[in-house]
């Protein structure tokens, strides 16, 4: 026995512990095998946790990882001070060690930070078509470090997620169905109603125009050379572009067959003799 206890202190010599006993062995094992069932039952509480949370789903796995980092190395320190372990330099060193990592991944860190905020408020998905930070396009992937963009010419942009996080995001298929204010003008010499006829036969023959609320035209603004009309309707997301440009060609078609003149500004010049 006075072997194996002086050959226990061989070792805790070697390894900068003073006076190492076979005693404070057992109370490592001991300690080791508690702090290896309580990390487990945390870890089970964590997932529990994280399971009934739909807001954190997408980073959950970073959430784990972080708890579990921070629960091994408290029990570390833990076990440092039962071996009498002067675990102030320790502390000291990793949280310089944490400085310096901290400055030169600022950049890093900052993303990384504003892809939780982004995770977790959710203002959009992958298939949305979002306008934010000077970059407009449908998101196809969201990271943790950026947001990749697909424009409507087809370019990928990848745009920081630090700079997303502080910006003013404008999500178009977040409601599912957008309003849309089309104005047109016609000649003063064609009647209102002429007008309007001419655009609610356009509005019934046009695909992907949402009833409710119903389509509406308006006479909106006299104007120099013309009569401005708006027409106000509503579509589904997807369907607002193939609505917009069938409508101006349908328009154009429909106001030559009812006699309507689609106006543009002119100026008349008369001359009087003298």
């Amino acid at each position: 026995m006075d072997a194996v206890e002086e050959a226990i202190q061989t070792i805790g010599r070697t390894v900068g512990i003073q006076d190492l006993t076979l005693g404070a062995l057992v109370r490592v094992a001991v300690i080791v095998l508690a702090g290896w069932l309580i990390i487990r039952l945390l870890m089970r509480m964590v997932d529990r946790m994280l399971d009934r949370s739909k807001s954190v789903s997408a980073i959950r796995t970073y959430i784990r990882t972080a708890v579990r980092i921070f629960l091994w190395v408290l029990l570390a320190l833990t076990l440092a001070g039962t071996l009498d372990v002067d675990t102030t330099s320790i502390i000291a060193l990793l949280s310089v060690a944490g400085l310096a990592v901290s400055m030169a991944l600022q950049n890093t860190l900052s993303n990384l930070a504003g892809g939780l905020v982004l995770l977790v408020t959710k203002p959009f998905s992958p298939g949305d078509f979002v306008e934010a930070d000077g970059v407009s396009g449908t998101v196809s992937a969201v990271d943790m470090s950026y947001t990749t963009f697909v424009t409507p010419d087809n370019k990928e942009i990848f745009v920081p997620n630090s700079q997303l996080s502080a910006a003013k995001i404008t999500n178009y298929n977040r409601l599912g169905r957008r309003r849309m204010d089309l104005k047109l003008t016609a000649s003063y010499d064609a009647p209102t109603a002429q007008v309007r006829a001419a655009i609610q036969e356009v509005l019934s023959a046009t695909p992907g125009i949402l009833d409710d609320p119903a389509p509406a035209v308006y006479l909106s603004e006299y104007q120099s050379s013309s009569i401005e009309y708006l027409v106000r309707l509503w579509t589904a997301s997807g369907d607002y572009w193939d609505v917009y440009y069938a409508l101006l060609e349908g328009v154009r078609e429909s106001f030559d067959r009812h006699g309507v003149e689609m106006t543009y500004d002119h100026l008349n010049v008369h001359i009087v003799e003298r």
